[in-house]
């Protein structure tokens, strides 16, 4: 994925060794933005290295459900967030949490509100919507969350018979963690499109705090020096219009053709 390739040159041109809260020191820099048109003709999955599709459809459909137990995980073989969870397999009120179950405070009571359900409600009945938005950061759970939220809010935009999104990521692993939300959030757009009758379009990233672990540098040259592949096609199951309906086998990559395997270390 050439967008991608374009944007870890930059971070590499553009970066500086610094200390952070982990014990890896990395090469960060602020501000990047990257866009991928067109995502109805082909699947931003990265090919200059595998990817576990698997997993990224796995943690999705975990965050849709609202859960917060990784034995939801574990159920689909997916064992991304097992060093953040407690002994009981919890996470607290991360993602899945916060899309489903914001809290909100009304007469001296918590009530809930299901993002993911207003959003696609006001796509629906106000599309020239300026509000299509789903907030992560609430700033009075962020103590109750095992990892407060990296990708911290999405929006989303119709255009002539067309869903596009921006996301904003206030930290990004370049190496580990940015693949992996390109093509979540792909995959996201893709399903709402779906399920309010749009094709999805473009796909668009904010970054705060952008980096790559020192420890990731080597893997990173090896990217660099290799030629991205033929994107690989999306297949959904067309039968599903309600987005919490989606099931791992309703949610299909065909042609997917990639580099060797690139493994690194996630800095905790």
């Amino acid at each position: 994925m050439k967008e991608y390739l374009d944007l870890v040159k930059d971070v590499v041109s553009e970066g500086y060794l610094r200390p952070n809260r982990t014990n890896v020191n990395a090469f960060s820099s602020f501000g990047h933005h990257l866009e991928i048109r067109d995502i109805y003709k082909g699947f931003p999955l990265l090919t200059t290295k595998f990817m576990s599709f698997n997993s990224i459809k796995a943690e999705l459909l975990w965050f849709l459900s609202g859960d917060s137990n990784v034995q939801f995980l574990h159920d689909r073989n997916c064992t991304i967030w097992d060093e953040w969870a407690s002994e009981d397999g919890d996470l607290g009120k991360i993602y899945g949490y916060q899309w489903r179950k914001a809290e909100k405070f009304v007469n001296g009571k918590i009530e809930h509100v299901d993002q993911i359900s207003k959003l696609i409600n006001d796509i629906k009945s106000d599309h020239l919507s300026r509000r299509l938005i789903v907030n992560s950061w609430n700033i009075c759970n962020l103590d109750e969350m095992a990892l407060p939220p990296c990708h911290i809010l999405f929006q989303v935009y119709c255009e002539n018979g067309g869903l596009s999104m921006q996301v904003y990521q206030r930290s990004a692993d370049l190496f580990l963690g940015v693949p992996f939300n390109i093509a979540s959030y792909a995959l996201l757009l893709c399903m709402l499109a779906q399920v309010t009758g749009y094709y999805a379009d473009r796909l668009l990233f904010t970054f705060g705090d952008i980096h790559i672990y020192s420890n990731h540098m080597k893997q990173i040259e090896t990217q660099l020096q290799r030629n991205p592949l033929y994107k690989p096609i999306l297949k959904l199951n067309h039968e599903i219009k309600d987005i919490f309906k989606f099931q791992m086998d309703d949610i299909k990559l065909e042609n997917y053709t990639h580099h060797p395997k690139l493994t690194g270390e996630v800095a905790v």
